[in-house]
């Protein structure tokens, strides 16, 4: 379980091929880079990891105040985060990836690309917003941080979970080991980190302006039932960025990684495949 220190935070990230940096760059597998969403981790990409490595380099890692990185007292505004996993690619002598991004994680992956494309094979973009957040979301979510300041995570991780999650996942019998996995994973996120990350999600400005200036071969990928950032949050982007691509993903929320990882996974391999 390897931790780097990055712009004065200990980061934990995991890595499918650590010794690849040894090789010539001609043997060297492309890099996956995958960036998850609030309150979550590394173990959002696991069925993704799982389905890719054998052709790719994968690394995941989680942001400052989540997981199992450090809780720091600050640097958890966006561009901060950016840093941070521009950081880490310069730590681990990668010189290109394929950035993946969930929500949280997509707002980071747009900031990657806007100021260092150079760092970018492509960008692959899930249930995120190129917009600040909505002001009545904000307001929300404010609610939810104060609850989780006075009452700690456990006490509102369920009503978390509905907006993690589609419908299907939530109401399919079969599948409530995973749902309790999951809201395991909600509960075990520090109350400090949890409410600085969600602090700086809610204060995030907006980069829809700015998405212009993409020239990386992007992908959009959005759950038909994600509530928190719905179709129209997906669309915004796809028009703004030239030549992107989106895609819808059947029966799943704000998680397709988790809900639907075998539609997640044939898309981005059919992209990938596009850009060889």
């Amino acid at each position: 379980m390897p931790y780097i220190t990055l712009n004065n935070a200990h980061i934990y990230y995991e890595d499918s091929a650590p010794n690849e940096s040894r090789f010539e760059p001609q043997y060297r597998k492309p890099v996956m880079l995958f960036a998850h969403g609030l309150l979550w981790g590394t173990p959002l990409f696991d069925k993704q990891v799982a389905y890719f490595q054998s052709k790719y380099r994968c690394i995941a890692f989680d942001f400052r105040g989540q997981g199992q990185s450090e809780v720091t007292k600050d640097g958890y505004d966006m561009d901060s985060l950016a840093d941070d996993a521009i950081a880490l690619l310069e730590a681990l002598d990668i010189d290109k990836c394929h950035f993946i991004g969930l929500s949280m994680g997509g707002f980071v992956g747009q900031r990657v690309a806007i100021r260092r494309p150079d760092l970018l094979k492509s960008l692959i973009l899930l249930e995120t917003s190129a917009d600040a957040e909505d002001p009545k979301k904000a307001v929300s979510y404010n609610k939810l941080m104060r609850a989780i300041s006075w009452l700690g995570i456990r006490r509102v991780s369920k009503k978390v979970m509905p907006i993690m999650f589609g419908k299907t996942f939530l109401s399919d019998r079969t599948r409530r080991e995973e749902y309790q996995l999951w809201l395991s994973h909600l509960n075990s996120n520090s109350k400090k980190g949890a409410i600085h990350a969600t602090r700086g999600v809610i204060q995030r400005e907006e980069v829809l302006s700015k998405l212009g200036d993409i020239t990386t071969p992007t992908l959009i990928l959005v759950g038909d039932e994600d509530v928190a950032t719905p179709y129209d949050k997906a669309q915004r982007i796809h028009f703004a960025i030239q030549g992107s691509k989106l895609a819808v993903i059947q029966r799943a929320g704000h998680t397709s990684t988790v809900e639907e990882p075998e539609q997640v996974n044939h898309n981005i391999e059919w992209f990938l495949d596009l850009l060889d």
